[in-house]
């Protein structure tokens, strides 16, 4: 599966022998990640942030309707937690599904905001307030069909990751039967939300490490041909001190990186581990937005364009917001 889910063998699934660890997941999201396009990396990632959820909570019906389409690659999905007013605070989110008066159905009201693959999902994992209950205990996580009557969709127009679909969704007294929609227990999605968020952290920040090195390698073999001042542009201190620093905050990101894998693979406890993947998100993102921005000095005018041999870095630049905010802002 694409991200590193696992995918199990009865719903479609082919793992290879002997499972899919941390580290092949890393490898997998790392060559990805060479093509620099956060935003095609996000549109196939979708699925990995969304199906996870219905696979550890969801009943086996739904396991059975959803599943297979989407790990034949055939249907689409997507997470829907950030609202307008809420993002990486889910405790805040208003979104909301009360009880029919016979208490067989959901009635949904409220919208979502910057989702992931939205105009293109079939069916959205969706965090929303189940009680009257404040804060985290009053959350739960619906399935909601796209085809159901009241969901609307509209795209955004976002700073990067064009490919990505983000999606405005409205939820009009969507009309859903409880044992259809309900994934796990009421109450229970903000434990569901949290645990989610552990390899949705983990995906971001390998794409950072990899997009840093990037922007470090573009500005390395632009530096090399181009010529300033009658010398080789590499030649001057202040650049090679430049490309110093970026390297230096890059192996610090890969090695911490790399450790979490391990942290992965040893069965850490998952509160343990999200604040370890935290900080590692945050180490990441940083030396990301570092890379971009150096990258761009040493390129100069080239890396303001969207076409020739400074595109690529053009492009990241505009991705580091994304990577800094999503799945758990820097300050979250």
């Amino acid at each position: 599966g694409i991200g590193g889910a696992v995918w199990p063998v009865e719903y479609g699934g082919t793992p290879p022998e002997g499972g899919l660890d941390a580290f092949m997941d890393l490898i997998l999201i790392d060559e990805l990640a060479r093509c620099g396009a956060g935003g095609l990396i996000a549109s196939l990632n979708s699925c990995s942030i969304s199906l996870p959820v219905v696979l550890a909570h969801g009943s086996e019906r739904m396991k059975r309707e959803v599943a297979p389409g989407v790990i034949r690659g055939e249907t689409m999905m997507a997470l829907a937690v950030s609202e307008p007013t809420a993002g990486s605070d889910v405790a805040g989110l208003r979104c909301t599904a009360l009880r029919s008066a016979d208490g067989r159905h959901y009635v949904v009201s409220g919208e979502k905001k910057w989702i992931t693959n939205g105009c293109k999902a079939e069916y959205f994992v969706v965090a929303c307030r189940t009680s009257e209950a404040k804060g985290a205990r009053g959350l739960s996580c619906l399935l909601i069909p796209r085809k159901a009557a009241g969901v609307s969709t509209r795209r955004m127009k976002t700073q990067g990751w064009w490919s990505s679909n983000t999606a405005f969704i409205t939820f009009d007294d969507v009309r859903v039967p409880v044992e259809d929609a309900l994934i796990g227990e009421e109450g229970r999605g903000f434990l569901y939300i949290m645990h989610n968020f552990n390899h949705e952290r983990f995906s971001l920040a390998a794409m950072a490490a990899r997009y840093s090195r990037l922007c470090l390698g573009h500005a390395i073999a632009w530096a090399r041909a181009r010529r300033t001042f009658g010398v080789a542009h590499i030649s001057h201190p202040a650049i090679r001190a430049k490309c110093a620093e970026m390297a230096r905050r890059i192996e610090a990101t890969q090695a911490l990186l790399e450790q979490c894998a391990f942290w992965m693979d040893s069965g850490v406890d998952a509160v343990l581990l999200g604040r370890q993947l935290a900080l590692c998100k945050v180490q990441a993102s940083r030396c990301f937005e570092l890379c971009a921005r150096e990258a761009s000095q040493i390129m100069g005018g080239s890396s303001y364009l969207r076409e020739g041999k400074g595109q690529t870095v053009e492009r990241l630049y505009r991705e580091v917001r994304v990577i800094a905010i999503g799945g758990g802002s820097e300050e979250a």
